[in-house]
């Protein structure tokens, strides 16, 4: 098999697919967020975003769980490669948000008058 004259006898890596496999590689030995992904793998953030939506609507991987940022929200997906059902985000209701919003502001306004303020 001749070699293309653009590569000059040289062997071809192609490093999207290397870096692809080793994508799949370690979602194959756990459950990662993106953030972890992208450190691992070395690519970048928004690469392996592309590159996880793509195998979740193809059914290759699906949401583990969600792990849960500084305010208790739903915000970082934890995917699996594999066939599964993705794991529903938790939603607080409008009256949910609204009363955390009052205790909070009672709370402060308790340390005030404890502060002297």
């Amino acid at each position: 098999m001749p070699t293309p004259p653009s590569t000059k006898g040289k062997r071809v890596v192609k490093v999207n697919a290397s870096a692809y496999a080793l994508l799949i590689e370690f979602m194959l030995h756990g459950s990662y967020t993106i953030p972890e992904l992208a450190y691992m793998t070395g690519l970048h953030y928004v690469t392996v975003i592309h590159y996880t939506t793509a195998l979740h609507k193809a059914g290759a991987c699906y949401i583990d769980h969600w792990e849960k940022d500084s305010r208790g929200r739903d915000a970082l997906k934890v995917l699996k490669i594999g066939k599964g059902t993705d794991a529903k985000r938790e939603k607080l209701t409008p009256a949910q948000r609204q009363q955390a919003y009052r205790d909070k502001k009672r709370h402060h306004a308790i340390l005030n008058i404890f502060a002297g303020d």
